[in-house]
């Protein structure tokens, strides 16, 4: 599903699933969102206007934070996304290409603005948990983006996590629990039979 605008003036905003309840493709209701949260839905919002239609970033940023709503994001963390993915955006795409399946060029703007969020998060947003990093960018894929782009992102960020984040990757719950499974069994078998004594009346 192409995400893109198909008028010939790219809409301000990228389209929106319904926000009555937990939508369609299951992301949360707006009302239960973080003040961080929110602070991410802005920043795809403008940078799907920068990815979309180009234009001035200055201009991209007054006109997202005087959308409805604002107010209630956390504007340093919105900040720091919508400049740090502008500016670092050779970076982030050199990090996210290798793991991708397709040329770059195929991706729908949703599903590259949130793996640009996502790999920026991990890189440079270290006072927010590895995990809650990929939650909130599935979560923004699933409510912004097509039926199924959010397992996509998923498997892109997964496959980065380790190599942004290893120690508390490897420290996680999950990742000991896996270690465990795979770990060697110690033999404890006292039954083995002793090595024979040789013969004295020989």
């Amino acid at each position: 599903m192409d995400d893109a605008p198909t008028s010939s003036h790219p809409s301000k905003r990228p389209p929106r699933q319904s926000r009555k309840g937990v939508t369609s493709t299951g992301a949360r209701k707006a009302a239960s969102k973080s003040a961080r949260s929110r602070s991410r839905d802005f920043a795809l919002q403008a940078l799907y206007q920068y990815r979309v239609g180009g234009g001035d970033v200055a201009e991209i940023d007054a006109f997202t934070r005087a959308l409805v709503g604002f107010h209630k994001c956390d504007a340093p963390h919105y900040h720091a996304l919508l400049h740090g993915c502008i500016e670092l955006q050779d970076d982030l795409n050199a990090l996210i290409a290798p793991k991708l399946d397709r040329p770059m060029q195929e991706l729908s703007p949703i599903e590259h603005i949130c793996m640009w969020i996502g790999a920026y998060e991990l890189q440079h947003a270290l006072d927010v948990p590895w995990r809650v990093v990929m939650n909130e960018a599935i979560e923004l894929a699933k409510e912004f983006g097509g039926t199924d782009g959010h397992k996509y992102v998923n498997g892109i960020l997964d496959a980065l996590a380790p190599a942004l984040r290893p120690a508390e990757v490897q420290a996680s719950p999950g990742m000991q629990a896996a270690k465990a499974a795979t770990a060697p069994v110690p033999d404890t078998d006292t039954n083995e039979e002793a090595p024979a004594q040789p013969d004295s009346a020989a």
